[in-house]
């Protein structure tokens, strides 16, 4: 009996080896040989943890110093492919862990991807250390489940409800410049870290159009989420280890205590606006509500799925805005020319002292280039992920089904083939002619997965940077230094120094 159950126990140590070494060894190396046919090549693989480690110590490297003061960014943001594309070529293959990750560049891959997202290819699940902020929000939801929260959220954020929020943007941006002011009473000119300001500013405004009147109390939500959200961009870039979520370690206790608690305190906000603001048009009460699709089929978020909505908005509304508004005062403060054409044309259209319209915004010809030209440079999804959910001939690759296809959207958004020999530089005229080849823009995705808060991001940033033109001229400090990293969106590394003067 002690004999046999000891072959038992061998039988069944073999078989899990045997399992461990066919999924991290056997298939790895048929993947690669069926790329390398293809002429694609790439670092080579290493067990379990593949080229994670390289890939870190890339990004460790690069933002350990700023980079000079230019617009040719793929070094910082994507560090291995800048590396490994002057090495392998323009598709590369590399390893996350035991998965295959084809980085792409082309843009007609890039659009065909995103087109046919949710039939080819599908977004990748994220790893259980970040599915802790992420829940059963839009950002990670697939198939039917994303559909619903998709066709819910395209309700919630369409342009007429938008422009019912324009006095909120104009509120909360008051408020920064009374800050400003408060804090610089008796001088003209002064300096701030505007990186910060904006991260404030977009944090209130989306708690105002979110939560309403409680949006005070969301604020307190928002700086859990803050935390939070520090420990899912570290997650993101780590090999995941079955059963590490689950280890005492201070993160994952972190992570535990901050989910729990958002989950109570937003809980509590939504018992408290349904029973005072039923008929609100903030964010909350919009998901609440019951919604009617095809064949007259209703239905309504669970109280988990609204949270985790809540979440998720937060950290897309949050970054891609103020971020984006970051680089464009960078952009506009070192381009002085274009900073007093764009003011000219405030001026005219609005005067000093008149708050934007929705009406006043479509005017402002100049103000909207300026701003498409800042996501060219600094595009907020610097790369994108997808997956392949079956087998595909894209172009003249076969796909393997699996094979994840890592979008290097900057280098798209930078190309001189497509953009011109001034790729690199700023030039919002560049966008004056329709563009004959759309393929090479994605400034909020593209396809059904594109940003479905794109109209909210579009209208703050076009009010606060007005709002900011109509009241200072502002250069580049001297202490700024030039640091973009990609995080979840591209930001700014050191923050941003800006020099205002009031007109």
């Amino acid at each position: 009996m002690h004999h046999l159950l000891l072959f038992v126990i061998l039988v069944v140590l073999l078989v899990f080896l045997a399992r461990v070494a066919y999924s991290i060894i056997w298939v790895p190396w048929v993947i690669a040989r069926h790329f390398r046919e293809q002429g694609i090549r790439g670092p080579s693989y290493r067990p379990i943890k593949g080229n994670t480690d390289e890939i870190r110590g890339m990004y460790a490297e690069v933002q350990s110093r700023p980079m000079a003061l230019c617009h040719d960014i793929l070094e910082r943001v994507c560090p291995f492919y800048h590396k490994w594309s002057r090495m392998y070529g323009k598709t590369v293959l590399y390893w996350h862990g035991s998965d295959p990750r084809l980085v792409l560049s082309d843009p007609d891959m890039i659009k065909e991807i995103l087109l046919k997202t949710g039939d080819w290819f599908e977004r990748i699940d994220p790893n259980p250390s970040a599915k802790r902020f992420f829940g059963e929000g839009i950002l990670v939801l697939k198939r039917d489940k994303w559909a619903v929260h998709r066709a819910i959220a395209n309700q919630a954020f369409k342009i007429e409800r938008v422009k019912c929020w324009i006095p909120q943007i104009i509120d909360s941006t008051k408020t920064m410049f009374y800050k400003w002011e408060d804090e610089n009473k008796g001088v003209d000119e002064f300096e701030i870290e505007v990186s910060k300001d904006l991260h404030d500013l977009t944090s209130d405004i989306i708690s105002k159009v979110a939560f309403g009147s409680n949006y005070e109390e969301g604020k307190g939500i928002f700086d859990l989420l803050e935390q939070h959200y520090h420990l899912v961009s570290l997650a993101s870039r780590s090999v995941y280890l079955p059963g590490f979520r689950f280890l005492p370690t201070k993160k994952n206790r972190e992570r535990k205590r901050l989910e729990k608690k958002t989950s109570e305190s937003i809980q509590v906000l939504i018992n408290d606006n349904y029973k005072a603001e039923q008929n609100s048009e903030n964010l909350l009460s919009l998901l609440m509500s019951s919604h009617k699709f095809i064949k007259n089929e209703t239905q309504k978020l669970s109280m988990v799925e609204i949270v985790d909505d809540c979440k998720n908005f937060y950290m897309a509304g949050k970054e891609t805005s103020a971020n984006s508004l970051s680089w464009a005062l960078l952009l506009l403060g070192i381009n002085q020319e274009w900073q007093s054409k764009a003011r000219e044309e405030v001026l005219s259209v609005l005067g000093p002292n008149t708050s934007p319209t929705s009406e006043a915004l479509n005017d402002l010809k100049l103000v909207n280039l300026i701003l498409q030209e800042t996501l060219r440079l600094y595009p907020n999804p610097g790369t994108l992920v997808r997956q392949a959910s079956k087998r595909v001939q894209l172009r003249n690759i076969d796909i393997p089904v699996g094979t994840q296809l890592y979008l290097s959207i900057t280098t798209a958004h930078h190309d001189p083939k497509l953009w011109g020999e001034d790729a690199l530089e700023f030039n919002p005229m560049r966008f004056v002619e329709p563009r004959k080849h759309l393929a090479p823009y994605f400034p909020f995705g593209l396809g059904p997965n594109y940003c479905v808060g794109q109209n909210l991001a579009l209208f703050e940033m076009k009010i606060v940077l007005v709002m900011v033109l109509q009241r200072y001229s502002f250069v580049v400090s001297p202490t700024y230094a030039h640091g973009p990293m990609l995080l979840m969106t591209v930001t700014p590394q050191y923050g941003m120094q800006i020099v205002f003067r009031r007109l």
